[in-house]
């Protein structure tokens, strides 16, 4: 009897510890998550096999895991940069990314869990200011926002390329202007747009001039081959038959009574 407390001691004392190197040992990564393997006594950040995946996993309690999103995350940035002509232009965009994930080991050893403010976010930002600086206000603010979301994406993917990061996309929300600027840009195309309003009304009542001179042509130049080819004979012969149709009409009484000038009969009738 007196012997059990003593064994019972050292027993309950190894469960306790059991128990808490099993909870040290034991790591659940949720989803859209690794873990990056940190080995305290073999060689550190663990780069040459793939992170742990999702579930549960038991690691060695000396040994470390690092966790990270491995899903597409967005950054959002507000940056203020100068045009072509030093004019400062706010951009407002949205990088789509995510870390590459079988380099994830090589990623946390590089970067560190701090990544997106060491690498992504000075990408983004000086990409933008090289593109922005190619263009002027007017170009921003009209017609070229398709194409600078497309070369800032392209120069802050060139950027990333060898960081273990993988940029989906680089999108453009707004771009804004100082007003000043924006009012005189907008004035501007408003008058061009009037411009060339009015040259579509000059060119349209010009082509409309056009086909009313071609329309008199054509009948003044039938006119006269008409003219041309009539004869004395050919009246003659068109007058007779137009003075048979009218005699034929059931609504008048036809007398013919001599003849008229150049040999046409005339015809007179009551109702």
């Amino acid at each position: 009897m007196e012997k059990l407390p003593k064994i019972g001691i050292p027993v309950i004392i190894i469960l306790i510890i059991l128990i808490v190197v099993i909870a040290k040992s034991a790591v659940t990564i949720g989803s859209g998550e690794a873990g990056v393997l940190y080995k305290t006594f073999s060689g550190g950040v663990v780069t040459d096999e793939p992170p742990l995946g999702e579930g549960f996993h038991l690691v060695a309690p000396w040994n470390k895991v690092y966790i990270y999103e491995v899903r597409q995350q967005e950054l959002f940035e507000q940056m203020k940069v100068l045009s072509s002509n030093g004019l400062e232009i706010q951009i407002d965009a949205s990088a789509w990314f995510l870390p590459v994930y079988n380099d994830l080991g090589k990623l946390h050893q590089t970067l560190g869990e701090g990544y997106l403010q060491r690498v992504i976010q000075p990408a983004i930002r000086s990409a933008a200011r090289s593109v922005v600086g190619r263009y002027t206000p007017e170009q921003l603010y009209s017609s070229k926002r398709d194409v600078i979301q497309e070369e800032i994406f392209a120069e802050t993917k060139k950027i990333l390329n060898k960081q273990f990061v993988q940029l989906n996309e680089v999108l453009v929300r707004d771009v804004t202007l100082p007003t000043t600027i924006k009012d005189a840009i907008e004035r501007k195309l408003k008058q061009e747009q009037e411009s060339l309003e009015y040259e579509f009304r000059l060119v349209t009542a010009a082509k409309e001039a056009e086909k009313v001179i071609i329309e008199a042509q054509g009948k003044a130049d039938a006119n006269r081959i008409l003219s041309a080819s009539l004869t004395d004979k050919i009246l003659q012969d068109k007058g007779i038959d137009a003075t048979l149709e009218l005699s034929k009409s059931p609504n008048s009484k036809v007398v013919v009574v001599g003849s008229g000038d150049s040999g046409l009969p005339l015809i007179l009738g009551n109702n």
